[in-house]
């Protein structure tokens, strides 16, 4: 099974948050570890307030260096999220960025090219969890 890092929206909004801790979960169920799974949690916003931003940063860095592949949920614009995206393919890591069909999507992100990304949109819950699934094990 693989490690995989999940990027999501904390402070940009958790509109899409039900999404998040659907595809977590069935990543979990299918024996993947999830090193960010606690981002698709209710209160996470809350939780990492605690933790010192130098922390935050040195924890995910190393956690995306160490990852199989980087699955990115990114319907609602997040900075953050874009920078573990870029940091991800820079290490020629796997990179699904993955959006609700009609969402508003950055042209960084949709227009890019890099080999080890895929771009797609999904139409519902379903579409998502398949969407992640063949990605994870392509």
């Amino acid at each position: 099974m693989k490690k995989i890092y999940f990027s999501c929206s904390i402070t940009g909004g958790r509109l899409d948050e039900a999404i998040y801790t659907a595809i977590v979960d069935d990543l979990l169920a299918s024996g993947h570890e999830v090193l960010t799974a606690h981002l698709a949690r209710t209160g996470v916003a809350l939780m990492e307030q605690r933790v010192d931003p130098r922390e935050v940063y040195q924890r995910d860095v190393f956690w995306i260096k160490g990852c199989d592949a980087l699955v990115a949920e990114v319907s609602t614009p997040s900075h953050g999220v874009g920078y573990e995206i870029a940091l991800a393919l820079t290490l020629a890591k796997p990179v699904l960025c993955l959006y609700r069909q009609g969402a508003r999507i950055s042209k960084m992100i949709t227009g890019n090219d890099e080999p080890t990304i895929t771009v797609s949109a999904y139409p519902d819950q379903a579409g998502a969890l398949d969407l992640v699934r063949r990605f994870v094990s392509a």
